[in-house]
Formats: structure tokens, sequence, C-alpha cells
């Protein structure tokens, strides 16, 4: 009877063995093309330039000079940044297996703490500073809560977020009074609304979160362990990764994401309001989906999520430009994204295949 057990013992160990380190040589490889998805990175990426090349195209001959001018381009990418820079924080936690629904009401949050009275008049006698040390701790803190409930709770993603979109928002509203706060620290919007080598400093913050992330995704430990632990948990728990752990600090990479857009669109706006990031829930997520990103976990490209923002901005630019209402609009977009998801699974039925 004992003899008879060994072998299947032995045949499960091997399993979990083959298991883990093909999660583990699958996150190898997926960082070293850069967080490609499947085995047509280049390819898609060059589909995603083409499609931009293309939006480019339709705006230039239906509007002409008044979309080709430089001062239409920089809008276009000011515009980008803010929702840009949520996107990279949702690549992260989408690659790792989950999902955030309350990344609009966080930037929300975190962009009315840091404007009300208190905080700008202790701003004033100090440095225009704290108003980014404010924002950035409360969307850390709402990330980590949210990293908490789905780690440790557990909570689902799905239940956890949306139960911190609805309190987010509602707690923005509570301190505001539903009401739009001024902001009035001279150097905080003298700063952040400026220029830099001729393109605004939101750009440059948007390009930088995108560099930073890029490497933290594709050359570090932790994007590898993302990596793992979105394509296969349990495989990824016996390696060695502490998953619970993990996942806390991807939803803390998201809020600390939210922090940022929250300091961005308060310069931008010059205000702090709880209507800030209205559906940028929906945006970031098409963003992503677009770039090439798999929404089971597992795959993910922070290229592709940069090349997925400019898309939609740019689309939704030209939509203006040629006077398309917003309805009109949000359809293009939902047909945009039921595309990517039937040619994401028709790139996984292809690639199960070989």
């Amino acid at each position: 009877m004992t003899d008879s057990n060994q072998p299947v013992s032995v045949s499960k160990d091997a399993d979990v063995t083959a298991d883990t380190a093909r999660v583990e040589r699958a996150a190898e490889e997926t960082a070293s093309t850069g967080g490609g998805l499947l085995r047509g990175s280049l390819g898609r990426n060059l589909g995603l330039i083409v499609a931009l090349a293309l939006i480019c195209v339709a705006g230039v001959i239906t509007e002409g000079d008044q979309f080709a001018n430089v001062d239409n381009m920089l809008t276009v990418l000011r515009l980008a940044s803010v929702i840009g820079v949520v996107s990279i924080g949702m690549t992260f936690v989408i690659t790792g297996g989950g999902i955030d629904l309350s990344v609009g009401a966080i930037v929300a949050l975190a962009s009315v703490w840091a404007t009300t009275v208190a905080t700008q008049t202790m701003a004033e006698d100090t440095h225009w500073i704290l108003l980014v040390g404010t924002a950035l701790a409360v969307g850390i803190g709402c990330g980590l809560v949210n990293g908490l409930l789905i780690a440790y709770g557990p909570v689902v993603p799905f239940i956890a977020t949306l139960a911190m979109l609805a309190a987010a928002r509602g707690l923005a509203e509570i301190i505001a009074n539903k009401r739009t706060q001024i902001v009035t620290v001279p150097g905080f919007t003298d700063f952040f609304r400026g220029d830099l080598l001729g393109i605004p400093v939101l750009v440059w913050i948007f390009a930088v979160v995108s560099a930073v992330g890029w490497v933290v995704f594709n050359r570090t430990t932790f994007g590898r362990r993302t990596f793992a632990v979105g394509g296969n948990p349990e495989a990824a728990r016996l390696a060695g990764i502490n998953v619970n752990r993990h996942t806390v600090m991807l939803y803390v990479v998201v809020g600390l994401c939210c922090g940022i857009a929250a300091v961005m669109i308060t310069a931008r706006t010059t205000t702090g309001s709880s209507t800030h990031g209205t559906l940028y829930e929906l945006d970031a997520i098409a963003a992503v989906v677009i770039g090439g990103t798999l929404l089971t976990g597992g795959r993910g490209t922070i290229v592709g999520t940069v090349f997925g923002v400019l898309i939609f901005t740019t689309l939704s630019n030209v939509f203006t430009q040629n006077n398309l209402s917003q309805s009109a609009q949000s359809v293009a977009k939902g047909v945009i994204i039921v595309l990517a998801v039937l040619l994401q699974q028709r790139l996984a039925r292809r690639a199960n295949t070989t």
C-alpha cells in the first residue's frame, strides 16, 4: 500500500516543480522582451503605431493645420499625461491578476484633501511641496487599504475596489462639502503649469513615470514577480514568492500613481474637486487593454499602455475638433475595446495551440 502511493507523491511533486519552473521561465522571458504580449510584441506595438498614425492622418485631413499645429499636439500630450500616469499603475495591477475600479475616486479624494484650507494654510507657511506630499499619502493609503482587503480579507478585487470607489468619492464630497476648492498656493501652480524646454511639466512627469514603470516592470525582481503572480498565483507561491505581500504592493503602486495624477489634475485645473477623475477607471482599463495587457493577468506592457493612452486621447481630440458629440466618442471607445479584447483572445488561442 505504501509502495503504491510513493509514485503518486513523486508525480505530484514533479508536476508542482514543473509548474513553478514554467511560471518563472515565462516571467523572465516576458521581462526580457520588454513586457510584450505573447510572441507578437513587436508586431502589436507596430500595429499601435500604425493606428496612432492613421488617427493623426484623419485629423490632418479633416482639420488640417488646426490639428497638426504644435499647440494642439502639446494639448493632446497634456491631456494624456494625467490618465496616462493612472494607466501605468493600472498596468501593474492587471498584469498581477487584479483590477482597480477606484482609481478615479482616489484621484478625486487626493485632490480634495490636498486643497483643503488647513492643508493650503500649512503649505503657505512652509512649502507647496506639502500639497504634493498630502496627495501622494492619500493615494498610497487608499491603495494600501485596497491591497490589504484583497490579499488578506480576502475580498475579490472587483468588490473591494468598487467599495473604495463609493467610499472615496463620498468622503471627497464630505470634505469639500460638494464645492470646488481653489488652489491659493502660487508656487504650486507656477511649477506644475510651467514648461521645461518648451514641453509642459505635466508631460515630463508622465514621461518619467512611464520610464520608471518600464524599468521596474522589465528589469527588476518586482516586475518578474508581478508576471508570475498574475500568471499563476499558486505556482508563484510554491516558487517562494509572498503572493499576498506582493498583491498589497501592487495596489500601493497604483495608489501612488493616483496620488501623482491628483497633483497633476489639481495643478492643471487649479482646483480640488470631488468630481475629478470621473470614469478614469474605465479610461485606464481601456488604455491598458488596447496596449495589449491581458485582462487575465500574467502578460503586460508599459509601452503598449502609453500608446493606448495616446490613441484614445488623440482620437478624442479629432472627434472634438470635428464637433462630434461625447456620446459618439463613447461608442467609438467601446467598439475599440471590444475589438482589442477579441484580438487578445485570438492571440491567446494561437499561443495555446503552438
